[in-house]
């Protein structure tokens, strides 16, 4: 009978100055812990190109983080902070012009948002942002209406990235600086859009790309768009009645023909962080992996059948996490404990700015 989980099971405990502030000087510059074989082995990040086979692929997660978080006030002069989750798609409102001679109706630009402000604002407020531009609140939007829906004035990812700040995690201390518009990027990042990095991502540069090509390791991508409900806890005892946060995804054509050719090479598929797992374990929920683009709520938890992945490169996960409780799908559950408590004792640096670990799929 499968074992039935609680959130207590995907606990730790975490020196906090084990917690990284900051990421390592250069991007490779960081340590790998490589958790395959029945001993944990301690590495650098620029060795994975040779724990790797020619013919295996990797699989990054393209998506761009944009300048998220705005500070700003109401007319009553109320402090007002608001994390952008998503840019809807740009629309027009009013009836369409049915001849040439006719203009278009006006473009409307409109976000969902966490707000945090003294008191919720009313459909119809203002918020001043950054003393720059003025957004109206639409109303309440999102899973249980926990979001806010405002109207910008202008393009969102325009004004996010003039007057927007990076959305730093809670965990990291200090306001985001202008190393961190750098480091809290991928090399690759392409698709604006994600409120999160996709940390595993991070640590790769130019020379490690160039080392894994020599190699004869392949890449691809995939988009996911990581929202805030990654850093969400759980707040159920049972996970089986956690509900995940949606998050929209895209598994191009040429991704799902990579795979195919690794698989018939007798390659392997590795994703390159929890988000890049999570967009193709969606993609194949209907059984063969499909191209398209979709929202996901997929809850990877222990007993979970991996259809594409059979490794994963990801950092160190908060405890308690939903991210715990996927890595331990994959690896298994005494497998990562065992992993967390080494690298615990070995100083490894956690969560994004951190350290990251090489994982095998185990067949339970």
């Amino acid at each position: 009978m499968p074992r039935s989980f609680t959130v207590a099971d995907f606990d730790f405990e975490l020196p906090p100055e084990l917690i990284a502030q900051h990421p390592a000087v250069e991007r490779s510059g960081s340590r790998l812990l490589d958790g395959r074989a029945a001993e944990p082995v301690d590495r650098a990040f620029r060795d994975l190109p040779g724990l790797l086979s020619p013919g295996d692929l990797l699989v990054f997660n393209d998506t761009q983080v944009i300048k998220a978080r705005l500070y700003g006030h109401k007319a009553s002069g109320g402090a007002v902070e608001a994390l952008v989750e998503r840019v809807l798609p740009g629309h027009v409102t009013g009836p369409q012009a049915d001849a040439a001679h006719q203009p278009p109706p006006e473009p409307v630009y409109e976000v969902w948002a966490h707000v945090r402000a003294s008191k919720s604002p009313k459909p119809g407020t203002l918020i001043r942002f950054a003393e720059a531009f003025d957004a109206e609140v639409l109303g309440r939007c999102g899973p249980d209406n926990g979001m806010f829906h405002l109207r910008f004035p202008a393009d969102p990812f325009a004004l996010l990235d003039a007057h927007g700040h990076v959305p730093l995690p809670p965990y990291i201390e200090h306001a985001d600086s202008a190393d961190d518009v750098r480091r809290y990027q991928t090399v690759f990042a392409r698709a604006p859009g994600a409120v999160a990095a996709p940390t595993a991502a991070l640590h790769f540069d130019e020379g490690v790309l160039a080392a894994l090509a020599a190699r004869g390791v392949q890449t691809a991508g995939v988009t996911l768009h990581v929202g805030a409900g990654t850093f969400q806890p759980v707040r159920v005892e049972q996970i089986s009645d956690h509900k995940m946060h949606s998050e929209w995804f895209e598994v191009p054509a040429t991704t799902v023909e990579a795979i195919a050719r690794t698989r018939a090479a007798g390659g392997r598929v590795i994703a390159v962080g929890t988000t890049s797992l999570r967009a193709l374990e969606s993609a194949a929920q209907g059984g063969a992996l499909r191209a398209g683009a979709s929202e996901t709520e997929i809850f990877i938890t222990p007993g979970f059948e991996f259809r594409v992945v059979d490794g994963l490169l990801t950092n160190f996960h908060l405890p308690k996490s939903t991210l715990m409780m996927l890595v331990s799908a994959l690896a298994g559950y005494e497998r990562v404990r065992t992993l967390y408590r080494h690298a615990i004792e070995q100083r490894y640096r956690f969560f994004s700015y951190g350290d990251a670990m090489l994982l095998a799929r185990t067949s339970g």
